[in-house]
């Protein structure tokens, strides 16, 4: 096993995306809080964040050997440049690196225990997920959503024990948007998933009435992306400007899901839009903490 290939499978950019949300956590609630303990929190925290979905992702690849096969052979195991064993064994370690830095945080600031819980129950429900979870079809996907944007909250956990509403919304945007691809990605990988008796709504319901339950979603995430405006938010007027743009891209991108003929290169970019979606959100969540 390479360096890169131990860097690829834990897949980098999501992670990156992924701790972008606790930093986002972080600077939205800093108001009182001591420019060495933010520092320390952002330091400790994302890199937690880090390992700990770098477990999960590889987790998710071990069971989705198979599946990966058909739809994702270019992958580091199914293409052979990591065994098993070996990602096994990285997983184990990144997951171990995760709780060791949680610890670490509840030692430095004296945090309850529910800092280590909570770490310790996300790589809990990754293995969950990535055993039970993604074949249940829209439980996984609501496991996703979750999971990956948790960090909002637990960002904001990390400066003080009372998390302020526009945190909730952020937290809310970020998941209904994420269902809202996860069941895209089951339309677009129908044909792997029913090989491997994958029960995504795709496969329950069909694709077009899984597009209805993915607009709907992502008609949520623009009502919780507005309702910050309503709060006492930092910086209102550079959220409401790039909350405008990520409005614009998601409105497309709905209507897009509702006009196309929903065919594999339809659904292919449906799904990355739905990503910079995702972005872009986070990108506002950030300047309206300036």
């Amino acid at each position: 096993m390479k360096f890169k290939d131990a860097i690829e499978i834990a897949r980098p950019i999501n992670c990156l995306m992924g701790a972008l949300t606790v930093v986002i956590g972080l600077l939205n609630t800093r108001l009182n809080v001591p420019p060495e303990k933010l520092m320390i929190n952002i330091i400790l925290g994302v890199f937690m964040y880090i390992f700990l979905a770098a477990s999960t992702n590889i987790i998710n690849d071990i069971y989705d050997i198979e599946i990966d096969k058909v739809n994702r052979p270019e992958r580091p195991i199914p293409r052979g440049s990591i065994s098993l064993k070996q990602a096994k064994e990285l997983s184990i370690l990144y997951l171990i690196i995760a709780i060791i830095l949680s610890l670490l945080n509840t030692l430095i600031f004296s945090l309850t225990l529910i800092n280590l819980a909570l770490v310790s129950f996300f790589g809990f429900i990754g293995w969950v997920y990535a055993k039970w979870g993604k074949r249940s079809g829209f439980i996984g996907n609501v496991i996703v959503g979750i999971s990956y944007s948790i960090g909002l909250v637990y960002g904001g956990y990390l400066n003080g024990p009372i998390i302020p509403s526009y945190i909730l919304f952020f937290f809310l945007t970020a998941f209904s948007l994420l269902v809202a691809r996860e069941i895209i990605k089951g339309c677009e990988d129908i044909e792997g998933d029913k090989i491997q008796g994958v029960k995504t709504l795709a496969i329950k319901i069909g694709i077009k009435a899984s597009r209805t339950i993915s607009v709907i979603f992502a008609l949520s995430a623009i009502l919780f992306f507005i309702l910050p405006v309503f709060t006492n938010i930092l910086n209102k007027f550079l959220f409401i400007i790039f909350m405008v743009i990520g409005l614009i891209e998601v409105g497309y991108t709905i209507l897009l899901m509702l006009t196309s003929d929903l065919k594999q290169e339809d659904l292919k970019k449906i799904s990355l839009l739905l990503k910079i979606g995702m972005l872009l959100g986070l990108i506002a969540f950030l300047f309206a903490s300036l």
